[in-house]
């Protein structure tokens, strides 16, 4: 099989694509024939070097796919081979790794692909929709008629995000940096969107809620600009961080905290999916919400497998509105 492995920290061009022998499942393990690959921050982080929890090279890397099983571990019942599955994730970017044709995958991670739905699409799903998830409803406890901000909005989380704030009957306000993506952000269901470029975010979400502020923050950038989000919040709020984009560490008042009595949670996806019982409440809304037409995924952009570092390329530049995804 071809599997990407990193042999020093670095940009996309320490990605490097290595001939290795299929792996056999163990216990509780399936083999999958990946057939799509989501892109997401979590592997660009641990590839660049600066995740906190560093694997020893050289490494596997890879968090999301989707694919058909192809082998069964001892113990693995209810699959067969061939069935169509996606991955959700329960374990670290470097752990499985399946920027490959091959990978494999716990069994408790695995869920069915249903039969209308492409692998691109099942490949862009559950990291998305699986942190929205996590963020507003397990964490932030959205309730319908609240406000709520959601910054970075133009990525794949970003976008999940508002339409499950818009389907619990929350007013979201969209933060993005680029008036080219103001548009897709208000048909992805954006109440109201604030364009950094051209808006001081500040006053404009004064403005837009009265002074009162916003019940709910959802942020994956953190840094000297989290500090601001404090000041942004309603009292009683709750700021929910599940990134580390910005540059430094994050930064707030502490006066705006005490204050207002904020509630600041950070947010790990993984974390919350070993949990058995939040995993199975996560597929069941998840699941629900795209059978009944509520949800969708929206694809920035695809790459062949032989070209992904060209896909890290592009992810960093910043300027996709939703997600990129590797087809194998």
């Amino acid at each position: 099989m071809r599997s990407v492995r990193i042999e020093a920290w670095g940009g996309p061009e320490v990605l490097q694509l290595r001939d290795m022998p299929k792996e056999v499942p163990g216990p509780g393990e399936i083999r999958l024939r990946v057939r799509a690959i989501g892109i997401n921050r979590t592997e660009i982080t641990l590839r660049s070097g600066r995740s906190p929890n560093k694997p020893t090279l050289p490494t596997k890397i890879g968090f999301e796919a989707a694919g058909e099983v192809d082998a069964l571990g001892p113990g693995v019942d209810g699959l067969t081979i061939g069935d169509r599955v996606a991955v959700l994730p329960t374990y670290g970017a470097a752990d499985y790794g399946f920027y490959g044709d091959y990978a494999l995958a716990p069994q408790r991670s695995v869920v069915a692909i249903p039969g209308s739905v492409e692998f691109t699409t099942a490949a862009a799903m559950w990291v998305p929709f699986g942190t929205a998830w996590a963020g507003l409803i397990q964490h932030g406890r959205i309730a319908s008629g609240q406000q709520v901000l959601i910054t970075a909005a133009s990525s794949s989380v970003g976008l999940a995000a508002i339409q499950i704030a818009r389907h619990e009957g929350a007013r979201v306000i969209a933060v993005t940096r680029s008036p080219g993506k103001a548009r897709a952000l208000r048909e992805h269901g954006a109440n109201e969107v604030v364009v950094l470029e051209q808006q001081r975010l500040d006053k404009t979400v004064s403005e837009l809620t009265g002074g009162a502020g916003v019940d709910l923050v959802f942020d994956p950038v953190g840094g000297a600009d989290f500090s601001a989000l404090t000041e942004l919040t309603a009292a009683g709020g709750t700021l929910v961080l599940y990134g580390a984009l910005g540059q430094g560490p994050a930064t707030l008042s502490p006066f705006a905290v005490l204050g207002r009595a904020l509630t600041i949670r950070g947010l790990s996806l993984t974390r919350m999916t070993r949990n058995d019982q939040q995993r199975a409440e996560l597929i069941r809304y998840v699941t629900d919400g795209f059978a009944r037409g509520l949800f969708k995924t929206t694809i920035a952009k695809t790459f062949k497998f032989d070209d992904i570092a060209a896909a890290h390329r592009y992810v960093e530049a910043g300027g996709q509105v939703g997600k990129v995804v590797v087809t194998v």
